[in-house]
């Protein structure tokens, strides 16, 4: 090969070496910048999670949804109602203790928030039964001692079935269902929703700009995702936890 053509492929070479050194310097640059700053999301990191995105109040017909009065007994045979949670964060459920398929999952994904947030008292928890005529407050003590349920303010609570299920599907708008056909007899929704210091009902928005108002209570951080593709919720839901309680 000529001088003249080796001259050149070897000028091409360096050129390319240079630009390829110099973005991969504006890329560590960028990075480093952005650590310092603090603006490295979660999204950087792990998909479907940011760090920085609002918890928003859910809205029905122009208000902020609140969570409705409630009255029922929990695993210690004490009156709790929704006054007992103002000024703290919480998360609601509606479970049974019989249950074969997702509850014990749910309950997996509580235990987890409850041992997060263990040193936080404005933390709580509010699991309510929809099977409340064999869920008694000594079986839900049971389930408590069995689960490894601790905190003082992890109230599962029992009573009336009719005024559960309407604190479910009126004031929550979460499915709950005495069904036969179903695993246990009841059919209901694994979501958790989340509650500020001030009784309304908080959510982050999806990609799309719409409120999430439910957290996926079926699928732990470990697992990860379903053989249905969906993604776990429980590291968003603690962001925003942490979030509310900051407020």
């Amino acid at each position: 090969m000529p001088t003249g053509a080796n001259n050149k492929k070897k000028h091409t070479y360096i050129w390319v070496s240079a630009i390829i050194l110099i973005f991969g310097i504006f890329a560590v640059y960028e990075i480093t910048k952005r650590v310092k700053g603090g603006t490295i999301v979660e999204n950087d990191r792990m998909s479907g999670t940011s760090k920085n995105v609002e918890v928003g109040f859910v809205v029905n017909q122009g208000e902020k949804r609140s969570v409705p009065e409630f009255s029922f007994l929990n695993q210690d045979s004490v009156m709790v109602t929704n006054k007992d949670y103002l000024g703290k964060v919480y998360v609601v459920e509606f479970f049974f203790t019989t249950c074969p398929t997702i509850c014990p999952i749910m309950t997996k994904n509580l235990v987890e928030l409850q041992d997060t947030f263990q040193d936080d008292e404005a933390f709580g928890v509010a699991s309510f039964t929809i099977n409340p005529r064999y869920d008694t407050p000594s079986v839900l003590s049971a389930y408590a001692d069995k689960y490894g349920i601790t905190d003082k303010d992890w109230h599962l609570m029992t009573g009336d079935q009719e005024k559960i299920y309407a604190l479910a599907q009126e004031g929550f708008y979460i499915f709950a269902n005495e069904d036969q056909a179903a695993p246990g007899g009841f059919e209901h929704s694994g979501m958790f929703a989340l509650v500020d210091k001030n009784g309304y009902i908080r959510s982050r928005k999806d990609e799309f700009g719409n409120p999430l108002i439910y957290y996926r209570g079926t699928i732990t951080e470990e697992q990860g995702e379903n053989s249905d593709g969906e993604t776990q919720q429980i590291t968003i839901l603690k962001e925003d936890i942490k979030k509310l309680l900051a407020e």
